[in-house]
């Protein structure tokens, strides 16, 4: 049976609660007298039967080390594994639970040495100390209730003054259960998300935005008020200095990142909760992480990737803040690093990313990001190799490790050997040396050695893409992606910034041909104002012209910014993911009524419109009669095509061999695409990761294929493939392999490459 029960008090103010707990931290003596102080004085303010602390111990495990309420006996020797419990549960999720009765939890474990059988409420919450989860802070009551909201938030600013007891206790550690913690092997290779491509080779190095908050009790709120007022100032500041800074203002996409993350620096909810918790006598730097852990534990309950997109900029800008509040810059980009540098961090915002030296920086690696994440793209227009989702890479990897990173693969290796690391540098060198020719060789024409010129375009989706029109000598875009606008915007952007937007890009590439792709959102490209709902099958879902459609205005102003930047030149707009003739023709009508609109303002309209449609869908391939009459040019999507062709998820690793162009059936129904278009004069062109394939493409032109779009990095080793090909003999072998029985006939292509000295 629990003992020393707490007589019901009346409740004082938690700054009362958190002054007297600052007094007990400055008392001479024996540590385990002051924690069961503590423990009594927050049972007797927040009127609960039981206050316990569990810490993490010198084993990893967490241990009772105080108790109001409880059996004494139970005192250092109740101990739980991380997970194991609620208690254990709280410090590996590091979230807050709040039950009724605790023992329908199904974490609940019965410790009979405490003689908590006689309670039924609980709420606990996690201890932090510089961001790490360092124990658990729990009350408990005979009667069946929900703590309240006040209650909760009470205990998290408790939790605050208690990690700098715990932090100075002789028998706690730092070490942070909510990570797995590795016996290391040395080397080790871990896995990671490609998210940027690339290779790189260097040291270790940690952000390390965070700030060890030394003094969480305000000794005067007026003066903690001050400090904050003048942290927000002076972050304001610098954020506005960043998003003025010359190599991000000639990027569009960056500066629409930064003004989202600008919005939330400047938003007053924000500051008045940590206003509200300096009122409860939390200093400047304790009030800021407490707002933060609050937030973290709302919005971590949510699956939308946006919302978890803003609480990677929420952590960005608090540990920002803090260390204005602090006056402590401490990231690893203020130190003055030099050499070739991997950034290793739980996550990056934006802002924190553009502080680094680019001339040192060689790679990132993040225990979360995404794609789609502000940071991403950020990185993919810097052209650093960036690898997300590796799992405990703060915890394996030590500062100061040799590493190598393998974009491209999504690995990273940790303390590689001697004979790896010479194998990289020499691959590296190799790409190096490789880049630098197809670069000098930029000028030289796409055309095969019997006279036939190939088109070789690149797919774009940054203002920042364009220098690749000049440094590959690539003939044009073929594919710009426009939906990174809309992706990256926390609002449907204005038809002005669209406008101002497209008229850059088509300045910007001259008088190279430029082919808009319609917006593209939806199936995995959320954006934050559209509510798609639940879909168990995105790729097959409510995406692309499917949404534009439904809602009409969101297209409509697109394609009246992509007319009024084209004024006087020619624009080429085609619309993704058809299924239907009808489809396209009310995207067709759209810009029929956007260029009558045009007129009607007397504006000047583009001195050409042309609009095409992506072949995605393969129920459009048997359209084609009805289809290629109505549009002045098709574009053969095959990543799309493909994965809906064969039924096989391009993501999906197990299915990677069902996924291959080069198997007589794809072949086939391509090369019914291009004679159907041969037969009607409608231009025709490639645009899918696979046109970017020497080998692929070798086939491709085979098949009568003269024009591909694809990525920078593919046109030389395109290019340099097509100047030793003879189209007439390519053409007559391609013929030859739509028939065969063979699951693929790559081997056959490689073959003949061999055989033709054709260079792959």
């Amino acid at each position: 049976m629990s003992q020393n029960i707490v007589p019901r008090l009346s409740t004082s103010s938690p700054r009362a609660l958190l002054r007297r707990l600052h007094d007990v931290m400055g008392d001479v003596g024996d540590p385990q007298d002051r924690l069961r102080t503590v423990v009594h004085e927050i049972a007797a303010n927040m009127q609960v039967d039981v206050c316990s602390i569990y810490a993490i111990n010198k084993t990893g495990n967490l241990e009772l080390f105080a108790t109001q309420g409880l059996n004494q006996s139970a005192v250092h020797k109740t101990r739980l594994k991380p997970g194991e419990g609620l208690i254990g549960t709280i410090a590996l999720t590091r979230t807050v639970l709040n039950l009724e009765e605790a023992g329908d939890h199904p974490k609940f474990v019965y410790r009979p040495e405490t003689g908590e059988d006689a309670f039924h409420s609980f709420c606990g919450v996690p201890v932090f100390r510089s961001g790490r989860v360092i124990g658990v802070l729990s009350i408990q009551t005979r009667e069946m209730r929900a703590f309240n909201t006040e209650e909760v938030e009470a205990l998290q600013t408790i939790s605050m003054v208690l990690s700098e007891i715990l932090g100075a206790y002789p028998d706690t550690t730092d070490l942070d259960v909510s990570r797995s913690v590795h016996g290391r092997p040395d080397p080790v290779i871990l896995t990671g998300l490609r998210l940027v491509d690339g290779v790189a080779i260097g040291e270790a190095v940690f952000h390390q935005p965070g700030v060890t908050i030394e003094n969480t009790v305000a000794e005067d709120v007026g003066e903690e008020k001050t400090r904050i007022r003048d942290a927000f100032k002076a972050m304001r500041q610098q954020i506005d200095q960043m998003m003025a800074a010359a190599d991000v203002g000639h990027s569009g996409e960056h500066r629409d990142i930064l003004q989202t993350y600008k919005m939330f620096a400047f938003d007053r909810g924000w500051a008045d909760r940590i206003d509200g918790a300096i009122e409860q006598g939390l200093t400047a730097e304790a009030a800021v992480e407490r707002v933060r852990q609050n937030y973290r534990s709302s919005m971590q309950k949510t699956k939308d990737p946006y919302l978890l997109e803003r609480l990677h900029d929420l952590d960005d800008l608090s540990n920002r803040l803090m260390r204005f509040v602090t006056g402590r810059q401490q990231t690893a980009a203020s130190m003055g690093l030099e050499g070739d540098i991997i950034l290793v961090a739980r996550n990056l915002g934006p802002a924190d990313l553009l502080e680094y030296d680019r001339a040192y920086l060689r790679a990132v690696v993040l225990e979360e990001g995404s794609p789609t994440a502000h940071v991403t793209i950020v990185a993919r227009a810097m052209g650093i190799p960036v690898i997300g989702r590796v799992r405990n890479a703060q915890d394996v990897i030590d500062s100061g490790d040799p590493l190598i990173v393998d974009a491209e693969t999504g690995e990273i290796y940790i303390n590689p050997t001697a004979d790896t690391i010479e194998t990289f540098e020499k691959a590296v060198a190799f790409k190096e040396a490789r880049a630098l020719r197809y670069r000098e060789d930029r000028h030289l024409p796409a055309v095969t050695q019997d006279g036939v010129e190939i088109d070789l375009m690149v797919n774009a989706g940054l203002k920042a893409d364009l220098i690749s029109l000049e440094e590959t000598g690539a003939a044009g875009i073929g594919l710009f992606r426009t939906e990174f606008q809309f992706m990256v915007s926390s609002t449907l952007p204005r038809v002005s910034a669209q406008e101002a937007f497209y008229r850059e890009v088509l300045e910007g590439a001259d008088d190279k041909p430029v082919v808009f792709r319609a917006v593209d959102i939806g199936g995995d490209k959320h954006v934050p104002y559209l509510n798609r709902g639940d879909e168990e099958n995105p790729a097959l879902g409510w995406r692309a012209i499917r949404v534009a459609l439904e809602r009409p205005g969101l297209l409509q102003l697109q394609l009246r910014a992509l007319i009024r930047a084209a004024a006087g030149r020619t624009l080429s707009v085609m619309f993704p993911m058809v299924a239907d003739v009808s489809e396209f023709l009310a995207g067709k009508d759209l810009v029929d009524r956007e260029l009558e609109f045009c007129d009607k303002l007397g504006l000047t309209k583009p001195k050409k419109v042309r609009i095409g449609v992506m072949l995605e869908v393969p129920a459009l391939a048997w359209q084609l009669k009805t289809l290629l009459p109505l549009v002045d040019f098709l574009a053969i999507g095959t990543n799309d095509l493909l994965q809906f062709f064969f039924a096989a998820d391009r993501s999906n690793p197990k299915l990677a061999d069902r996924y291959d162009l080069l198997s007589p059936a794809a072949l086939n129904l391509i090369h019914q695409v291009v004679l159907a278009c041969q037969s009607h004069d409608v231009e025709v062109s490639v645009c899918g990761e696979v046109g970017g394939r020497p080998l692929e493409a070798m086939v491709l032109i085979g098949l009568g294929l003269h024009r591909f779009s694809m990525s920078p990095s593919s046109i030389g080793p395109v290019r340099q493939m097509v100047r030793t090909l003879s189209a007439g003999e390519i053409t007559a072998f391609a013929q030859s392999l739509l028939y065969l029985p063979d699951h693929s006939v790559r081997h056959a292509a490689l073959d003949y490459a061999n055989t033709a000295k054709i260079s792959l």
